[in-house]
């Protein structure tokens, strides 16, 4: 049994055990993604976001 959420009317996130809500809604999952410091495929990634320029230092800066 895995924690699973959904979002509510206002986007506030509502957690239960179910896959499926009693209004018909897919829930997701509420943990991250697993990591692997042995990842096969980080290279292609990054290169992919340089290509398409969203990499953080590439996108423009958050006003404070």
């Amino acid at each position: 049994m895995y924690l699973m959420y959904s979002l509510d009317d206002q986007g506030n996130r509502v957690y239960t055990l179910k896959k499926i809500t009693d209004d018909g809604k897919v829930t997701k999952s509420a943990h991250p993604a697993r990591f692997s410091p042995d990842d096969k495929f980080a290279r292609h990634r990054v290169t992919l976001k340089k290509r398409f320029g969203i990499l953080p230092t590439q996108l423009p800066a958050k006003p404070l």
